[in-house]
């Protein structure tokens, strides 16, 4: 006899409505289900979603800081940072705080960008608060006697030494980095010019810079004596301070400073004398 064959089973379609939420894709599960389950799991795909989801945020607060900034900040060193500051951002946010990720996650990107521009400078604050503190002392100071304040007018003022004062002005003259495959001028040819291009080389000697300075400090310290020539040398010419010339002469700080303030009255007389000599005479 001949057998009835018996008819494979149907396979039941489950609608889209009645599948599980955890197999739907993360871009079509709604947000809010995301962050409560992030809350939970820490899923590393559900945080990296996040990552590529808000990451058009980091870019937008990173051209508006760089839109004030000169053309050497590099704006993805910015975006960089703002990554950083999107990462903690995602791991810190709490659904219970009734706020919208987008204006929570915000201040954190513009910190994390602020603290790279931070990084970037070599001054720290308080050098450049001290540095303020200088300028408002010789404003002051040339406002009261009409004439330009002195470096140690300006220390008397601030109530430091001349060595802290010198020191002061060092560490403030420190100054940002900028790239040297940067434009410098536009070029009327095909070729932009760079700053490499056109940058000085001050560490090269110039022969006759040489010998100007080398007559310029025969001059000044003719007719002076041994000691009174090296005072000069290592405060004009090495940039020592008082301090320093008095320890290798052996000498009290004030005495090199007594010294200083004769040698430049002779200077001084000196330099009158011969432009008297040089004037014509009627």
């Amino acid at each position: 006899m001949p057998t009835e064959k018996k008819a494979a089973p149907t396979k039941r379609r489950v609608s889209p409505s009645k599948r599980s939420k955890a197999d739907l894709p993360l871009s079509e599960r709604p947000v809010d289900e995301l962050w409560a389950d992030y809350s939970k799991s820490r899923d590393q795909n559900i945080r990296n979603f996040f990552m590529e989801k808000y990451y058009s945020l980091v870019r937008y607060h990173a051209e508006r800081v760089h839109a004030r900034l000169p053309d050497e900040v590099n704006i993805d060193d910015l975006v960089q940072a703002g990554v950083f500051g999107l990462a903690d951002a995602i791991n810190a946010f709490d659904l219970e705080r009734q706020v919208k990720f987008e204006t929570y996650c915000a201040p954190r990107i513009r910190g994390a960008i602020l603290d790279e521009l931070r990084l970037m400078d070599w001054v720290p604050r308080l050098v450049r608060h001290r540095s303020s503190k200088v300028e408002q002392a010789r404003q002051r100071i040339e406002m009261e006697q009409g004439s330009p304040a002195t470096h140690d007018q300006i220390a008397e003022h601030l109530g430091v030494d001349s060595e802290e004062y010198e020191k002061i002005q060092r560490d403030s003259s420190a100054v940002g980095t900028f790239s040297l495959t940067r434009k410098a001028y536009p070029s009327d040819g095909d070729r932009d010019v760079r700053e490499i291009d056109v940058i000085r080389d001050d560490q090269q000697a110039s022969p006759v810079r040489n010998l100007e300075r080398k007559d310029l400090q025969n001059l000044i310290t003719k007719g002076l004596s041994r000691a009174e020539r090296l005072i000069v040398i290592l405060y004009y010419f090495e940039g020592m301070t008082m301090k320093e010339i008095g320890a290798t002469l052996d000498l009290s700080e004030s005495r090199v400073s007594q010294m200083h303030s004769s040698i430049l009255a002779r200077v001084k007389a000196q330099v009158q004398h011969r432009v008297r000599e040089l004037e014509p005479t009627g």
